[in-house]
Formats: structure tokens, C-alpha cells, sequence
């Protein structure tokens, strides 16, 4: 029985990830001189920033200096989400139904604290609308290792398996079943065949179906 449901953030509850790849190719054009495409970053979506440019790093044979890269990279960010960032579709009155309904959640997000309350409060959905909030801060290996996962569902005191995840990316997916949870792909981010090879268990546009659309009526 699902009692809880644990959500990424971007691309799951705000429709972020083609501003942060705007960021970062500013921030290797700024930092480095090296212009890369926004389409180099999708095979690290959902690993966390660290990865997210170091990967493309590597595809450059650019050494860079990772905290400074996302720091500056985050700065970059919080400019370019002003007045454009929304909430995927459905996503603000699903958090309100799930809470109303007293199942528990949680965000299991690979981003730092930083950028997840910058999501936040740029579409105005407060923190304390989750139980629980696990950042890439706080756990040392990231998606897709199941730990995010692992984690999330015990701050909640539930084991994975009753939960539900909610991903856009096939490392987020991959982490959720690892973790032992049923996981709901959503196609914002990468087409539905990919999230099939990752693991979902069922695929969806965005969330305005609400819990019904996440089997929880």
C-alpha cells in the first residue's frame, strides 16, 4: 500500500532544466572560454550539479574548479529563472491534494539546498508543504544510487517500498527502483521510451491528474 510519495524537483515539480543547462553553458563561455551545447548536459541530468558539469567537463578536456564552477553556475541560474520558471503543470495542486489526503511526502532533489529553495520561492510553494527535504547536500552518493531515495522515505518513517517516486530523468528512476519504491515517469524532460529503460512503472505528461493519475484513488 502507497503511503507516501517522494518528489525531484526540477522537471518534476518546476520546469527548470532547460535553465539550468542556459546557466552552465554561460558559465563555460564566462569562466573557461568554452562554448558547449545545452544538449551535452542531458546524460547527467538528475546526478547533481557537481556531475551535471564535470561530465561535460571531461567531454571538453577542460579542468575546472567544480564549486566555483556551480556557484557561479547557481548565481547564473537564480538570473535566469526571474519571472520565467513555472511549476509543471498540475504539480502545485497535486502537493496540496496529497497532504490534504494525510499521505506523507518528501523532495529528494540532487541539487544543493541553494538551488532548491530558489525553485521554491520562485513559484511560491512553501518548504513546510513537504514532511521532509533531502538535497544532494546530504547524502554522498547521488542518483542513480537508491540513497536520496532511502533516505527521503525514512525522514517520512515509511521504507521505500510503500512510496511512490516521482521522476523526469532516467537516473533519478533508476535510483527510485533501486530504492525499492513504484516509480511514476514524467515525460518533461526525456521521452517516454527512455524513462521505460530506466524502470518506470507508468509514464505521465505532467500531473494535473492528480492523485488519481498516481494510482492513489
Amino acid at each position: 500500500m502507497t503511503k507516501g510519495v517522494l518528489f525531484d524537483v526540477d522537471g518534476v515539480l518546476v520546469d527548470s532544466e532547460r535553465f539550468i543547462a542556459e546557466a552552465a553553458v554561460r558559465m563555460f563561455a564566462e569562466m573557461y572560454g568554452v562554448v558547449v551545447d545545452a544538449g551535452e548536459f542531458a546524460p547527467f541530468i538528475g546526478t547533481g550539479e557537481a556531475r551535471y558539469l564535470g561530465g561535460v567537463a571531461e567531454l571538453h578536456r577542460v579542468k575546472i574548479d567544480i564549486a566555483r564552477a556551480k556557484e557561479r553556475t547557481y548565481d547564473l541560474y537564480f538570473e535566469v529563472i526571474r519571472d520565467r520558471l513555472r511549476p509543471v503543470a498540475g504539480a502545485l495542486e497535486l502537493v496540496g491534494e496529497l497532504r490534504a489526503a494525510g499521505i506523507r511526502t518528501a523532495v529528494a532533489t540532487s541539487a544543493d539546498r541553494r538551488k532548491f529553495e530558489a525553485n521554491l520561492l520562485e513559484v511560491g510553494l512553501e518548504e513546510s508543504s513537504f514532511d521532509a527535504v533531502v538535497t544532494g547536500l546530504d547524502v554522498e552518493r547521488k542518483k542513480p544510487f537508491p540513497d536520496i531515495y532511502i533516505e527521503a522515505a525514512r525522514r517520512i518513517g515509511l521504507p521505500a517500498s510503500e512510496c511512490i517516486v516521482v521522476e523526469d530523468a532516467p537516473e533519478g528512476l533508476r535510483a527510485g527502483k533501486a530504492a525499492g519504491a513504484r516509480c511514476v515517469g514524467l515525460t518533461t524532460t526525456f521521452p517516454s521510451e527512455r524513462l521505460k529503460e530506466a524502470g518506470a512503472d507508468s509514464i505521465l505528461a505532467d500531473l494535473r491528474g492528480g492523485m488519481r493519475s498516481l494510482r492513489l484513488m
